[in-house]
């Protein structure tokens, strides 16, 4: 109950359209009532022979009811879409800037394909709450309320005996069709979401999976979650045939007692008349038993997303948030933070500052904690314990979206859309001029390659940006950081899986990008660090050693030894 109330709830703005097109429907049902009712009374009245003109008004309802049937039912359907649209848009919109708080921290627990499913096939189950569960209930009950007034002048007990099948239909066989599909309605959700993820693994990694010969057993899920869904829409099938044979022997038991009931109560010419808008009232009830199979189905879709949108942020935005400061000074201080309370710290007592227009390197082995730090700098993550400070102010205190302004990122994988290099260098600056973004490529080195490509800057760079190589990637990143030109500048691990002459051509643009910047560098590479002010060796979440790069290899320390293992690599 809850979920139907948030959904009723969420669909509330849409009223207006919500009653054009339930008024609209009702008023269809009441143009096949009156169409059939009509011409029942003109075949009972011209089997007594009666003159034209007789006829006439009849004729001209059983013309005017036929046109207007057809007419509301194409208003109604027009109307009804037009709602349900703007119901799905309004949705999509509002699952994105609820999701959007959440991310990254909160939804790393959620399979990207099963997020995928939620945003889409969720909510794409979701239109047929509003044509199969709002509107034919309203539909019914006003056309309830018309056969009580029709039937009622002729007879109460007619109009009670119509009521009563009526309500038989509507609740009875509607509350058999929910309790049959009750668990076939969420184990379809399920295995609906199930089905996707296993599409999007095998999409993304295909690649992988052909490699190592796992064709086969990732059919083999496919497989089983297909039929997983397969099972469960049958279920519902085979409960959807039972509800409309069930409705169909209630319209002929129906109809059979209004005749035996009419008959000693109604001239012979009505007999028919009230047969036929007996029958024809139940097609406003026939689609309630569906519309109960197809509930559960919906209510565990919405709860789907509610339980992503419900979720607790991990980062929590300030509500009064303080103004941000001028200067770039990062400072860190005793900074502890761990992933979960079961884990270790993943960063135990870092402490450091970064003065304005300095350079910094943090460097060393892999799950060292380099990256975290990079993660609790741009707020993705809230350290548990000390410090972090943007020009003297707890980052906690500033604005999100205030504070990653500030910060210009080049990661080591860094995301492309499946669109131009020109929309995904405009990411960094959605404003940027023509000449603004051939002036970054250009300083990111980047530019004589893209003018090299037939399609210049409108190249699609393909999912993932495969269509390039790692360092044209890297290169772009480097560009996209250009544009956005902000003071602090994060570089974690951007030359690696690259060859060595790729990434001395790396290193050169990154000197260009450096410049006037306050920089952090995370790295694992001791390739290039002469010129950092200082260098922080981090192991296992903790600074071990900080100096410049002669002094850390003049200590004989953790520095030196990683730097000459890597110089006996190389060599």
């Amino acid at each position: 109950m809850p979920t139907l109330l948030r959904l009723l709830n969420q669909i509330a703005p849409y009223r207006q359209w919500i009653s054009l097109s339930v008024l609209l429907g009702f008023l269809t049902i009441a143009s096949s009532v009156g169409l059939l009712a009509t011409s029942a009374w003109i075949i009972s009245r011209a089997a007594e022979r009666p003159s034209i003109a007789a006829l006439s008004v009849a004729v001209v309802g059983v013309r005017f009811f036929g046109v207007a049937r057809g007419v509301l039912r194409y208003l109604e359907r027009l109307v009804s879409h037009e709602t349900t649209f703007r119901i799905l848009a309004g949705l999509r919109v509002w699952f994105y800037e609820r999701i959007v708080p959440l991310a990254p921290a909160r939804l790393m627990q959620f399979r990207s394909g099963d997020l995928m499913s939620r945003a889409v096939s969720h909510i794409e189950t979701l239109q047929e709450f509003y044509v199969r569960a709002i509107a034919p209930p309203l539909v019914a009950m006003l056309t309830a309320l018309l056969m009580a007034i029709f039937f009622g002048a002729f007879d109460p007990i007619l109009a009670v005996t119509v009521i009563g099948f009526m309500l038989m239909a509507a609740l009875g066989v509607t509350w058999l069709a929910r309790q049959l599909t009750r668990r076939s309605g969420a184990a379809a959700v399920a295995a609906r979401s199930a089905l996707n993820a296993e599409v999007v693994d095998m999409a993304q990694g295909m690649a992988d999976v052909i490699a190592f010969n796992g064709q086969a057993r990732q059919a083999a899920k496919i497989r089983a979650a297909a039929e997983a869904l397969s099972c469960a829409q049958r279920h519902i099938g085979r409960v959807g045939a039972l509800q409309m044979a069930s409705i169909n022997l209630l319209i002929n038991l129906c109809a059979l007692a209004v005749l035996i009931l009419a008959a000693p109560r109604v001239e012979g010419v009505l007999l028919a008349t009230l047969v036929l808008a007996a029958v024809a009232s139940f097609e406003a009830i026939a689609p309630l038993p569906s519309a109960a199979a197809h509930l559960q189905t919906q209510l565990s879709a919405a709860q789907s997303l509610y339980s992503v949108v419900d979720a607790a942020p991990l980062v929590i935005e300030p509500s009064a948030p303080l103004p941000m400061p001028s200067a770039c000074t990062l400072h860190v201080e005793n900074l502890r933070f761990r992933y979960a309370e079961s884990e270790p710290y993943a960063l135990d007592g870092i402490t450091f500052t970064l003065p304005q227009g300095s350079a910094f390197a943090i460097v060393g082995g892999s799950g060292g904690g380099k990256t975290t730090l990079v993660n609790l700098i741009l707020r993705f993550w809230d350290y548990q314990e000390g410090l972090i400070a943007l020009g003297g102010v707890d980052i906690r205190r500033l604005a999100s979206a205030e504070l990653r302004a500030r910060i210009g990122v080049v990661t080591q994988q860094t995301y492309l859309f499946n669109t131009s290099i020109y929309e995904n260098l405009r990411i960094a600056k959605r404003d940027a001029t023509e000449e603004e973004i051939i002036a970054a490529a250009q300083r990111a080195q980047l530019h004589e390659f893209i003018a090299r490509l037939p399609e210049g800057y409108q190249t699609r760079v393909g999912e993932f940006g495969l269509n390039l190589s790692g360092g044209e990637r890297q290169r772009l990143a480097i560009a996209r950081a250009l544009l956005k030109d902000a003071p602090l500048l994060i570089l974690d691990e951007p030359t690696a899986n690259l060859d060595a002459q790729t990434e001395r051509d790396l290193l050169t643009a990154l000197q260009e990008l450096m410049q006037g910047r306050t920089v952090l560098l995370i790295t694992h590479r001791l390739l290039g660090l002469e010129q950092m002010a200082q260098i922080l060796v981090l192991q296992r979440g903790k600074i071990v050693e900080r100096g410049t790069h002669a002094e850390l290899l003049a200590r004989h320390g953790a520095y030196r030894h990683l730097y000459m293992a890597q110089r006996q690599w190389i060599g």
